[in-house]
């Protein structure tokens, strides 16, 4: 893969540049590395594409953590959730508290967060601009870094994926908030 796009969100590409170079360059070496070909492996049974061969974004996602697992320090991060339960109105009976509930980022070195994202549309923005905000919170990461794919890449996978040129026009639209860190978005390519 390549990429082939770099969108800098509240000056994430000087921060990760200044910051992280090393780290940067592993993960441009991490993308370089992974094949898309080997990953164009679902049948399509979507009206749309009967039975067109697809990009399976799972199989992607995997081949990523591998990649990232072999270049060494890169962590999964989960923090456990506890649940407020006082906000519930007088007189309603919730359900018992969840257990297990959490929250994880996909990876993690040297205080940079990494997503790796090629899902629908809603997880690239809980990414940005929550997860990674509440991640910063809880002092894990200070700077963030979103993978993400370019139209005509996500153009070959199921209906519904997001790309890279939707997510950059959004951000861009929503503005920088105060709570907001430091993201280099990338948009990757077959």
């Amino acid at each position: 893969m390549r990429i082939a796009g770099v969108f800098s969100f509240n000056r994430g590409q000087q921060a990760v540049e200044s910051r992280y170079p090393a780290e940067l360059r592993g993960l441009k070496q991490v993308i370089r590395a992974v094949d898309a070909a080997a990953h164009r492996t679902k049948v399509s049974k979507e009206k749309t594409m009967p039975g067109k061969l697809l990009y399976r974004p799972s199989s992607l996602n995997k081949a990523f953590a591998a990649e990232l697992e072999a270049l060494g320090g890169w962590e999964k991060q989960r923090v456990p959730c506890e649940y407020p339960r006082e906000y519930y109105v007088a007189g309603y009976q919730p359900a018992p508290a969840s257990r297990g509930a959490f929250r994880e980022i996909d990876f993690v070195k040297d205080r940079l967060g990494l997503e790796v994202q090629f899902g629908k549309y809603a997880f690239m923005v809980y990414n940005v601009c929550a997860k990674m905000t509440i991640f910063h919170k809880l002092d894990i990461i200070d700077v963030g870094v979103e993978i993400v794919p370019i139209k005509a890449f996500a153009d070959e996978m199921s209906t519904g994926v997001s790309y890279f040129e939707q997510f950059v026009w959004d951000l861009q639209h929503r503005g920088v908030a105060d709570i907001d860190i430091p993201v280099l978005i990338l948009g990757v390519s077959a």
